[in-house]
C-alpha cells in the first residue's frame, strides 16, 4: 500500500456493523508554504511606448501582449498538489484483494473517510472509480456495495485474458531475443517471494507487474491497459473465499509458472510456452 494511508484491519464499524478499513491517510499534502516569489522581470519599452515582453518572460512562457484576449476556462475540478484520491483508491483496491472489503457489504463514504482521516469526497470519488471497474455498485442513500462474484465470472475473466494474452505472448516468443526474456527474471522471482509471504495483496501487485512487463514488449499501450484491467478484476476474491494455507499453496504454484514460462521463452520452446500459458490461465489465482 502506498505511503500516506494505513491498511484495513478487517474489523470495526463500517456503517453496517461488519469489517471495514482501519484509520489512515492524512489529507492533502500542502507544499509551498512560506515561499517567496521573486519579482517578475519587466519588459522593455518599444519605439511607440508599448510594453515589449522581455526575453526571460518569453522563455518562461509567461503572458505576452501578443496573446489573444480569450484565455482557457477555469478547470472544472481543482488541481491538487498530491492525490489523496489516488492513495485512497490504492488502499481500497488492496482491501478488495485481501477481503477486508467484504462481498455483499455496503460501505458508506463518510464512515470510510473517517477511517482514512480524510474528507468524504476523495473516498466517494475512489469508490465511483471502483464502480466503473465493476468492483462495487452504488446503493442510493447508503453507499457502495461490494460485488459478490462467483466461479462463473472468474472463469469468464480467465477466458478473456487468455484470448488476449496467449496469442500475443506466442507472437512475442517468435520475435523477442532470449536476452530480453532473461531481463524479466527478477520480476518472476519476485512473484515467488510474494506468494511465499501468503499476502494476496502483495502477490497480486507482483503478479500484475510480471504480466505487464511481458505484454509491454509488444509496444501496444492499449493492450497492456486492457489486459491489466482484466487481470485486476480477476484478482478480487470470490464470495466466501478466505486466504489460508491452501491459498498460499495456490499462490506459490501460480508464481512458479512464471519462472517456468520464462525458461521456455528463453529456450524458444514454442509448444511448452503454449502449454504453460493455457495452464496458467485455466488455473488463474
Amino acid at each position: 500500500m502506498r505511503q500516506g494511508t494505513k491498511g484495513f484491519a478487517g474489523t470495526g464499524d463500517t456503517g453496517t456493523g461488519q469489517g471495514g478499513p482501519a484509520a489512515g491517510a492524512d489529507g492533502d499534502a500542502r507544499t509551498g508554504a512560506g515561499r517567496v516569489r521573486a519579482p517578475a522581470r519587466s519588459g522593455t519599452r518599444g519605439r511607440e511606448g508599448d510594453a515589449v515582453p522581455g526575453r526571460d518572460d518569453a522563455v518562461r512562457g509567461e503572458h505576452t501582449h501578443s496573446e489573444p484576449a480569450a484565455v482557457l476556462p477555469r478547470p472544472r475540478t481543482p488541481v491538487q498538489r498530491s492525490s489523496v484520491r489516488g492513495q485512497v483508491l490504492a488502499a481500497l483496491r488492496t482491501a478488495l484483494v485481501t477481503g477486508d472489503l467484504r462481498p455483499g457489504v455496503v460501505y458508506s463514504a463518510p464512515v470510510l473517510a473517517e477511517r482514512f482521516g480524510v474528507s468524504a469526497t476523495p473516498v466517494r470519488e475512489a469508490m465511483q472509480q471502483l464502480a466503473l471497474e465493476g468492483a462495487v455498485e452504488v446503493v442510493p442513500n447508503r453507499g457502495f456495495r461490494v460485488i459478490e462474484r462467483g466461479d462463473r465470472e472468474l472463469a469468464e475473466l480467465a477466458e478473456v485474458r487468455a484470448l488476449i494474452e496467449v496469442p500475443m505472448v506466442l507472437r512475442l516468443a517468435r520475435t523477442v531475443p532470449a536476452e530480453r526474456w532473461a531481463e524479466l527474471r527478477p520480476l518472476a522471482e519476485a512473484t515467488i517471494r510474494a506468494a511465499s509471504s501468503g499476502c494476496r495483496a502483495t502477490y497480486a501487485e507482483s503478479d500484475r507487474a510480471f504480466h505487464r512487463a511481458v505484454l509491454a514488449l509488444a509496444g501496444n499501450e492499449q493492450l497492456v491497459r486492457i489486459a491489466e484491467d482484466l487481470h485486476r478484476r480477476a484478482q478480487w476474491p470470490l464470495v466466501g473465499a478466505a486466504p489460508g494455507p491452501l491459498g498460499r499453496v495456490g499462490l506459490v504454484a501460480d508464481a512458479h509458472q512464471h519462472t517456468a514460462l520464462l525458461d521456455a521463452l528463453i529456450a524458444g520452446a514454442q509448444d511448452a510456452v503454449r502449454s504453460l500459458l493455457e495452464e496458467h490461465f485455466t488455473g488463474a489465482v
